[in-house]
C-alpha cells in the first residue's frame, strides 16, 4: 500500500515527508493506522547522528492507533482494536522475559531497525527504507510485531495514549518499576522534559515527600511545578557544584533517590554527587553514544550509593502500559498538561525545531 511518511536520508538534514510503499503484515505481524505520535528526544538523536544507524529509516516510536489488520499466526490482537505501540516488543521466552526483563530482550537476533526476520517492510523506489525500534510511528501506517501492538480499553483518548508509549512509561516506571519509591522519600529530578515531568508526577504517584525539579528553562521549571514538584532550582546561571549544593540543602543532606533525564554526562555526574549516602541515582535519560562520565571510585564504597539504569521503565508492557492509561482515566495520572503543541505529518521538522528550542513539554504529530 502507498502511505505518506517522513524519512531521515542523512544526519543533520531535514526530514522528507513522501510516499512511500508498505508491504503487508507477515506471520506475527500488525498493520497499524497511526493515530499520533509523540515527538522524543530519542529519534532527535539519530537525526543529529549522535546516534549511528542505517539511513534512510523512518523513525518515531511513542505511538497510538488502530489495527486495521494481522497477519498469519496472530492471537493476541485484532482489528479494531486501540493500541500504544511498544518499542521493545519481546519474544516472550529468552531468559530475560521469563524473569520479567522484557525490556532488555531483543526480540529476535535480528538489528532492532528490521522486521524480527531480519527484513523491511518500508520501500521506496525499490530502495528498503528501515523502520527505528521496529516501530517506524512517522507514518500514516506502520508494521509491527505483535508484541509491539499493545491493546488498550476503548474510552482511551489516542493521542494521550501516545505519550504513554514512551515519556510517560519511562519517567513513571523509572520511578515505580525501577527505583521502586517509597512513599515518604525525597526526589530530585534533573531535566524537565517528557520524560523528566513523567519522574516527578511519578514520585508524587508514589508518595514522596519533596520533589526537587531541576532545569536549565523557567517554562520547564513551571511544568513541573504541574506535575507535584515541590521546589525548583533553575540551573541556567550555576555551576554543577553550586547545583549539588542547592540540592543538598533543600533536601537537607541530599534526595534518597535522584533521576537524570536528560542524557548528558555532567548531569548525571550532578545527580550522583547530589544523592546522599545509601541513595540510589537513577539514570533515565539517553546520551549520545560517545559521551562518557568519570566518577570518583573511592566514593563508591565510602557512600555506598548506588547506581541504576532505568530502559523503558523497566516496564512489562503487556500490563504496564494498560495500567497507565487507568491511572489516567482513573485522574491520578496527569497526560492533558504533558501535551503542549500538535502538528501535522508535514510540520515534522517545526516540531522539532520546539523540541531542540525547550519551548514544550511534550509535542505530537496527529494523522488525519
Amino acid at each position: 500500500m502507498k502511505i505518506k511518511a517522513a524519512v531521515l536520508y542523512e544526519p543533520n538534514t531535514p526530514l522528507v515527508v513522501e510516499t512511500l510503499d508498505l508491504d503487508e503484515p507477515r506471520d506475527g505481524e500488525v498493520l497499524v493506522r497511526m493515530s499520533s505520535s509523540g515527538v522524543c528526544h530519542s529519534d532527535y538523536h539519530v537525526m543529529k547522528g549522535e546516534w549511528t544507524m542505517p539511513l534512510p529509516m523512518v523513525l518515531g516510536h511513542e505511538a497510538a492507533g488502530i489495527v486495521e489488520k494481522v497477519g498469519p499466526g496472530c492471537t493476541q490482537v485484532k482489528p479494531g482494536q486501540p493500541v500504544i505501540l511498544n518499542f521493545r516488543p519481546n519474544c516472550g521466552w529468552c531468559d530475560h522475559c521469563v524473569d520479567g526483563r522484557p525490556v532488555l530482550c531483543n526480540g529476535a537476533d535480528t538489528p532492532r531497525w528490521f522486521q524480527f526476520d531480519g527484513t523491511v517492510r518500508l520501500h521506496r523506489n525499490g530502495e528498503d527504507i528501515h523502520h527505528f525500534a521496529r516501530i517506524a510511528s512517522f507514518a500514516e501506517y506502520a508494521v509491527v510485531p505483535e508484541s509491539g501492538a499493545v491493546p488498550v480499553r476503548q474510552d482511551m483518548p489516542l493521542d494521550k495514549a501516545s505519550l504513554v508509549g514512551c515519556s510517560v512509561m519511562t519517567g513513571v516506571g523509572a520511578v515505580v518499576n525501577t527505583a521502586k519509591v517509597e512513599p515518604g522519600a525525597k526526589v530530585v529530578v534533573i531535566g524537565c522534559g517528557g520524560v523528566g515531568l513523567n519522574c516527578v508526577q511519578g514520585a508524587q504517584l508514589a508518595g514522596a515527600e519533596q520533589v526537587v525539579a531541576v532545569d536549565t528553562k523557567a517554562n520547564k521549571l513551571d511544568y513541573a511545578r504541574t506535575f507535584g514538584a515541590t521546589d525548583t532550582i533553575n540551573s541556567s546561571n550555576a555551576t554543577n557544584e553550586e547545583v549539588v549544593e542547592r540540592i543538598q540543602e533543600l533536601t537537607r543532606g541530599g534526595p534518597d533517590y535522584a533521576f537524570e533525564a536528560i542524557g548528558f554526562g555532567p548531569t548525571i555526574l550532578q545527580a550522583y554527587e547530589c544523592t546522599r549516602p545509601g541513595g540510589t541515582t537513577v539514570v533515565v535519560g539517553m546520551a549520545p553514544e560517545n559521551d562518557e562520565i568519570t566518577l570518583n571510585a573511592l566514593s563508591i564504597p565510602r557512600t555506598e550509593k548506588i547506581i541504576m539504569g532505568s530502559w523503558y521503565g523497566s516496564a512489562k508492557a503487556w500490563t504496564d502500559l494498560p495500567r497507565m492509561c487507568d491511572l489516567y482515566l482513573a485522574g491520578r495520572l496527569n497526560l492533558d498538561d504533558l501535551v503542549s503543541r500538535s502538528y501535522p505529518l508535514e510540520e515534522i521538522n517545526e516540531a522539532y525545531d520546539a523540541l531542540a528550542a525547550g519551548d514544550v513539554a511534550r509535542s505530537i504529530i496527529e494523522y488525519a
